[in-house]
């Protein structure tokens, strides 16, 4: 079978954006089909939902101690410094009444800046950084605020379709107060590219919940002569939430 082209891919993105106008929906069908890994992986039945508290007796809970100041500076965890561009991101995580939510676990996991993942099942021809494996975890504070170090992250190929790249993003997950809780957003950064070319950004129809997954340049958090800085901030529920992935979605 031909793979199929951009230009290809991005016509169906186009008309599955005609079709969904003015639908009201925030979070992508399951079934977007020019992100092709959907159509074979997508569930094709209502999910069962389980009982949460028989599932927190077997499932795994993240880490075995307490998160640590330097989880969150990516950039100090090896014996050298990283290749890259450092950046800081901060912001709050709050809930749909603008409240803070407080003490907040967020995982943090992200390619290098040759957009490459320290992880056996990329083999791209991109290096690897011996100083840099990509993962964090936060704590938010009283004002549900994080803050995070780390080296902007490059683009990548995905093989969706031919010459398919993804734009460059920090997969973030929040924890509630139970494993079965944990949500899973992906942060981008402004002015990429790649968005309009990139079927799982274009999977959200609704343009203003697009954008709320784009940080914000912010010359006050950027440091002199030391990283640039950005702002995002997260709502959990309400209606405008950030995006969160659907349970079925892999992590590209």
């Amino acid at each position: 079978m031909t793979e199929p082209t951009q230009d290809v891919v991005s016509a169906e993105i186009a008309d599955r954006h005609r079709r969904e106008q003015g639908s009201g929906a925030v979070h992508p069908r399951r079934d977007f089909a020019p992100y092709r890994s959907t159509a074979l992986r997508h569930p094709t039945h209502e999910l069962v939902r389980a009982d949460p508290e028989e599932i927190e007796l077997v499932s795994p809970a993240f880490g075995h101690s307490d998160v640590a100041a330097h989880e969150s500076d990516l950039t100090v965890q090896h014996a050298g410094a990283p290749s890259g561009e450092r950046i800081v991101v901060t912001g709050h995580v709050l809930d749909g009444e603008g409240r803070p939510v407080r003490n907040q676990l967020i995982e943090v996991w992200q390619a290098n800046a040759s957009g490459r993942y320290a992880h056996k099942r990329d083999q791209h021809p991109a290096p690897l950084d011996p100083n840099f494996t990509g993962v964090g975890r936060i704590i938010t504070g009283d004002d549900g605020s994080y803050r995070l170090t780390t080296i902007k992250p490059g683009a990548y190929p995905w093989r969706n379709h031919r010459n398919a790249w993804r734009p460059a993003h920090i997969h973030f997950s929040f924890f509630g107060t139970a494993f079965t809780q944990r949500l899973i957003t992906q942060m981008y950064f402004p002015g990429d590219p790649l968005f309009g070319l990139d079927p799982i950004f274009q999977s959200i129809t609704d343009p203003a919940a697009r954008a709320r997954l784009v940080a914000e340049y912010d010359h006050g958090v950027s440091e002199p002569e030391w990283a640039l800085g950005y702002r995002w901030d997260v709502v959990l529920t309400g209606p405008r939430a950030t995006w969160t992935e659907p349970e079925d979605a892999d992590d590209a």
